[in-house]
């Protein structure tokens, strides 16, 4: 128990409590925001981030990752907060977590071995855009001294690091927060800060069921939002999940992560906040600011709601320009530069969905779109190119009476006509022997082409035998195929 407790709470405290703070500052305008995109008051952004981070940070598959109220989910949301209002919000985000919690169960999360890491690549390439392109507002329209902090800000975060002694031990996003913030107040500039964005909440959250009608109507309104916020949800935590497990040498719990992200958006829907998920980019300042552990996401949670709370007044000062440059650190380390060196090195299917998915994304703003286009581009070349590994050789009996077909390959829909075509069905032999030995049959369009070629067969008076069928390919043909099915063959013969 005292073991368990070190290894995924307390091995690296310094590190994940100031990895936190981190987090938590950083949270505040992205929290606001995105209750503003949803159409909902900031405390309901910042009530949700606070729980879904404390809540993930005891049940979660992933520790060292971040999750609160996210873009992604908040777009999902303005229709239903418009037409239905806040209560019905709530509801759809308990039905949210409750549909995840069954995904987890259902061990959905095992699915991402399915996305290629192509796919992964485009995803973390377009999020590294959106998040930058989210801080070109701030930057629009604004006085000399902005560009001055933000440039300033970026500065502190890239050399801060190389100070003697310190520059290791405390994170430099930190450190740019609160020199910026300290700036300036003491300058007294006039510049846009966290207290622009929206009133801060001064009290805590409180247990909240949502007032709506329990019955067939409130539920046909909200289970498509619902739906959809738990799909998105899932599919960007368990992308962050792989993202995460990247930076760190580290595996996680997929199925454990979608179970956890269900009960956190069930915590944050009964204290008055809106469904979240991971988060791409507090998981990266996280993690590159030292935190691994469950420590830093509780303590991001934790003092992010004390901040708001507590210190609101302090913590309204924070300028955005500090907050930019963070962001924009973000975007920087996120975007796989990798990338764009490899694409004169790997194949071009690889290229075309790795582009395809960032395309769609920003384009879309929507994260499931970009994925779902590229798992699909990814699974047409994956079949393209297999249904190519597949060679039929022949060769006939010195007396020209009969004739062996070998084949070498995977027999599947892809390659089902080059299977039929291969065969020579005028050729006049009295027997025809075909070898499947070193051949599989995937599917029931692969069983279809081997009956159409026994059955051409018999049709031109030829005899034909079907030889070395592994264990699953014979399964499968014998469930599904006819050739060998006297009454069946004579049913299509005469016909």
């Amino acid at each position: 128990m005292l073991q368990s407790l070190k290894n995924t709470w307390l091995f690296n405290i310094r590190g994940d409590v100031l990895a936190g703070l981190v987090v938590a500052l950083a949270l505040i305008p992205e929290a606001i925001a995105f209750s503003i995109i949803a159409g909902v008051d900031p405390k309901i952004g910042l009530y949700a981030s606070f729980c879904i981070a404390v809540v993930i940070a005891f049940v979660g598959g992933r520790p060292g990752m971040i999750s609160a109220a996210t873009g992604a989910m908040a777009l999902l949301m303005v229709t239903l907060v418009k037409n239905h209002g806040l209560e019905y919000l709530l509801a759809a985000t308990l039905l949210c977590g409750v549909l995840q919690i069954g995904a987890g169960y259902l061990k959905l999360g095992s699915l991402m071995r399915f996305v290629s890491r192509s796919v992964v690549t485009g995803f973390v390439n377009a999020l590294a855009i959106l998040i930058f392109m989210a801080q070109l507002p701030e930057l629009t329209n604004v006085s000399w001294h902005v560009y001055a902090m933000t440039a300033t800000g970026l500065a502190i975060i890239y050399l801060f690091p190389y100070v003697p002694k310190i520059g290791k031990v405390i994170p430099s996003p930190l450190v740019c927060i609160l020199s910026m913030t300290a700036v300036a107040m003491v300058l007294g500039l006039d510049i846009r800060t966290v207290g622009d964005m929206g009133e801060l909440p001064d009290t805590l959250p409180i247990f909240l069921w949502p007032d709506v009608p329990l019955n067939l109507e409130t539920l046909a309104i909200i289970f498509p939002y619902a739906a959809a916020l738990a799909v998105v949800g899932l599919l960007e935590s368990m992308m962050t999940a792989t993202i995460v497990d990247d930076l760190t040498d580290t595996t996680s719990d997929k199925n454990r992560e979608c179970k956890g992200q269900g009960v956190a958006n069930i915590a944050s829907g009964l204290l008055g906040g809106m469904a979240g998920c991971a988060m791409i980019g507090q998981s990266v300042i996280n993690v590159k600011s030292g935190g691994r552990g469950r420590l830093s996401c509780l303590t991001a949670g934790v003092v992010l709601l004390l901040m708001v709370v507590f210190l609101s007044d302090w913590v309204s000062q924070i300028p955005m320009a500090a907050l930019v440059a963070v962001m924009i650190m973000v975007s920087i380390g996120t975007f796989s530069w990798d990338s764009l060196r490899n694409l004169k090195q790997f194949p071009l299917s690889t290229n075309i969905v790795m582009l395809a998915t960032v395309v769609v994304v920003v384009f879309t703003h929507n994260l499931a779109y970009g994925v779902l286009v590229g798992v699909l581009l990814a699974a047409m070349f994956f079949a393209n190119k297999i249904g190519h590994f597949m060679h039929i050789s022949s060769e006939a009996d010195n007396d020209g009476t009969q004739r062996h077909y070998k084949v070498v390959g995977q027999v599947f829909f892809s390659s089902a006509d080059k299977f039929v075509a291969a065969f020579d069905f005028k050729d006049a032999v009295d027997k025809v022997s075909i070898d499947l030995s070193r051949a599989h049959f995937w599917d029931i369009t692969a069983v279809a082409a081997l009956d159409k070629v026994v059955l051409k067969f018999r049709r031109e008076g030829t005899d034909v035998e079907v030889l070395g069928l592994n264990e699953a390919s014979a399964t499968i043909v014998d469930r599904f195929g006819v050739h060998d099915k006297p009454e069946t063959v004579d049913q299509l013969m005469g016909h």
